[in-house]
């Protein structure tokens, strides 16, 4: 017998949390709920079984974008869909630099949630069959400019100064690492990254490029390896182009 999928909702509005709660269960979930960013920690530091985390930005004594951070500093990989009434632009840019998968507005589309909860936990279970996110092997150090990159522990050293990506960045770098110079449209990166289809409708590789260039660019504003090809996608250049030329 397949084990229940468990889905933490973290969520301080009650009678929401109880009526996300009531449909995943109809659905088949086994479903947990936490009313504010500490008792989400402890319940997953408790080594509480989460497949996946549905997580509101507003709560008290800590917000959802620290609880994210803090998760992803302690390599927990969970997918997490941001749940926000916050719609601006900003708003959404931070959950997806803070280590968001997703991130759904309110008010929300029942149909819509289920389905992203359904595609979020395909997309985890085939990443993780497939050997801790790294399906193409890639050597133990890969160097773009000044940054050495240590597929081992998914650490930067960019000139002294270090930074930790996340599985899914890693996976996102490893693709652009054997494309490299090869113009590869969006939906290619949805597909075979987020393995999601390429209708679905998120800005996840818009803000995860953008993630990769604050790490690797000296400008992220004028890239010179993770470049925008307007209308078509990305083209990654180990060795740095002049954006001036490239334009």
């Amino acid at each position: 017998m397949t084990a229940k999928k468990s889905v933490l909702i973290v969520e301080d509005e009650h009678h929401l949390a109880v009526g996300i709660k009531y449909n995943l269960e109809a659905e088949g979930f086994q479903v947990t709920t936490a009313g504010d960013g500490p008792s989400a920690l402890q319940c997953i530091q408790d080594k509480t079984p989460i497949d996946l985390i549905i997580l509101d930005l507003m709560l008290p004594g800590m917000s959802g974008y620290a609880v994210c951070e803090k998760l992803r500093e302690m390599n927990i990989d969970v997918p997490v869909l941001i749940l926000s009434a916050r719609t601006l632009t900003e708003d959404r840019t931070r959950g997806f630099d803070v280590g968001a998968d997703q991130y759904l507005t309110k008010p929300f589309d029942l149909d819509e949630l289920l389905s992203r909860v359904r595609n979020l936990l395909l997309m985890y279970d085939r990443r993780t069959k497939r050997g801790n996110g790294q399906p193409i092997s890639s050597p133990p150090q890969y160097q773009i400019a000044n940054c050495e990159v240590d597929f081992a522990t998914y650490e930067v050293n960019a000139g002294g100064k270090k930074a930790k990506l996340t599985q899914l960045e890693m996976k996102l770098l490893q693709y652009f690492i054997h494309n490299e110079g090869r113009v590869i449209p969006r939906d290619e990166l949805l597909e075979n990254v987020w393995e999601m289809p390429a209708t679905i409708t998120t800005r996840a590789v818009d803000q995860f490029i953008r993630r990769l260039r604050k790490i690797f660019e000296p400008n992220p504003s004028s890239p010179r390896h993770f470049l925008t090809i307007r209308d078509v996608g990305y083209r990654f250049v180990t060795a740095g182009v002049d954006p001036e030329l490239d334009a």
